[in-house]
């Protein structure tokens, strides 16, 4: 996982092709590159782990919504935070965001759980670890994946301006912190997670972020 291989959109790596060079993104990637060589199985699939940045070029980008690891059951992680791809169930976090679209908005809830039409959108949808092993959640949360996604919000808060953050949970509020509120929107929520027992709905992100969009005079978001 060289620069040259990581097979970013051109302005994402201008932004961040300093991270490539630093010693934990290389040791990073020989990490990766050892547990694939010793029979691990990771996921998402290599080709996938900077998906995110692929769908949503920096000049489009409007909203960052932060996932915590990528999905490890096999077939669902697609480099999407929170999305999988069609034809696999819809995870329980994403059956809630479902409903709160359809209160919020009344959208309908749709039969699949592939988000890529809002990656399409200038939607960021980062995880804030890019790989995981399969069946160990957070198995990849201290190799070094939280120092590049930090420098990734450090530089979209330094470099962009009114991008809109939802922070979903505690983890994501966390990083409030990188993020310049004065030149950006954030808006927080409990994890649309199960376990937070419904804390998540009533939120309504998604009329507010359109709400923004339209001051902004940007198109809003086709949810």
């Amino acid at each position: 996982m060289t620069a040259k291989a990581i097979n970013l959109e051109s302005s994402w790596k201008n932004l961040l092709q300093d991270e490539f060079s630093k010693t934990y993104f290389t040791e990073m990637a020989a990490f990766l590159r050892a547990e694939k060589q010793n029979g691990k199985v990771i996921y998402p699939p290599g080709a996938l782990i900077f998906q995110a940045f692929k769908q949503t070029p920096l000049s489009k980008l409007k909203i960052v919504i932060l996932g915590q690891d990528p999905y490890h059951n096999p077939g669902e992680a697609m480099g999407l935070s929170f999305s999988v791809p069609k034809g696999i169930k819809t995870p329980p976090s994403l059956k809630n965001i479902y409903k709160e679209l359809k209160s919020d908005i009344g959208k309908t809830i749709p039969s699949h759980g592939d988000l890529s039409h809002w990656a399409d959108q200038g939607i960021l949808l980062l995880n804030a670890m890019l790989t995981v092993e399969k069946n160990r959640p957070g198995s990849h949360k201290k190799i070094g994946w939280q120092k590049f996604t930090d420098a990734v919000i450090m530089q979209i808060s330094e470099t962009q301006e009114n991008i809109i953050f939802m922070l979903w949970g505690r983890f994501a509020q966390s990083k409030k912190a990188l993020i310049n509120t004065k030149k950006h929107y954030v808006l927080e929520a409990a994890h649309p997670s199960p376990l937070a027992r419904g804390a998540y709905f009533g939120s309504k992100h998604f009329s507010k972020a359109n709400h923004i969009l339209s001051q902004l005079q940007k198109a809003p978001i086709q949810w």
